[in-house]
């Protein structure tokens, strides 16, 4: 098998079995069996237990990035319509992995420092493409209300996020639109709507 679609397998079953068993109590054994390699291989691929589990946030980040990214670009009309998609982007991305997403916002960020700190990765990706989004749609804006703004929206999708959590009956488009209706009058009295 090529390094790279190893790599993945490794990644994707590693994914699984921290969402299974929580980061502690996962074993490199099982993800090794589970993989079909030995243990060996994956300390050679990621180095430690912790370098896999920063793989798996890692891959999580270009996946999510890659998401907003599709979901905004081309489809998107208008300053709300470009918003709403990537808010609607991201939501569907975090139920698609609602027990992942789960793992690394309770243990992994509390319990692996290295994970905080992709983490807060994810974060600053996510505002810089905000930021990146509202600059082409306002054109001329004072960055740092940008900046602001980016942050407040991150913010709110990760707490929306963490309330759909206790409330699975909350859809990502129910979540998008309480979203929107909460943020969207702020921001478009800048984009002049």
């Amino acid at each position: 098998m090529p390094r790279a679609a190893r790599k993945a397998q490794m990644l994707a079953v590693a994914e699984e079995v921290f969402a299974e068993r929580g980061y502690l109590a996962a074993s490199m054994d099982e993800i090794a069996e589970r993989v079909g390699v030995s243990k060996p291989m994956l300390y050679e691929y990621f180095g430690s237990k912790e370098g896999l589990l920063v793989g798996c946030i890692d891959k999580a980040r270009t996946e999510l990035r890659e998401a907003t990214e599709q979901a905004v670009i081309g489809a998107a009309d208008s300053p709300e319509s470009m918003l709403r998609l990537g808010v609607l982007a991201f939501f569907r991305f975090i139920a698609e992995r609602r027990q992942s997403y789960g793992l690394l916002r309770h243990e992994a960020a509390v319990t692996v420092p290295s994970a905080v700190e992709e983490i807060e990765a994810i974060r600053r990706q996510q505002t810089d493409l905000m930021i990146g989004w509202m600059g082409m749609a306002l054109p001329g804006a004072d960055l740092l209300e940008l900046e602001a703004a980016a942050e407040i929206l991150v913010g709110s999708c990760e707490r929306l996020a963490q309330w759909c959590e206790r409330r699975p009956e909350v859809t990502p488009e129910r979540a998008t639109d309480l979203l929107m209706t909460a943020v969207w009058t702020g921001l478009s009295s800048r984009a002049g709507n």
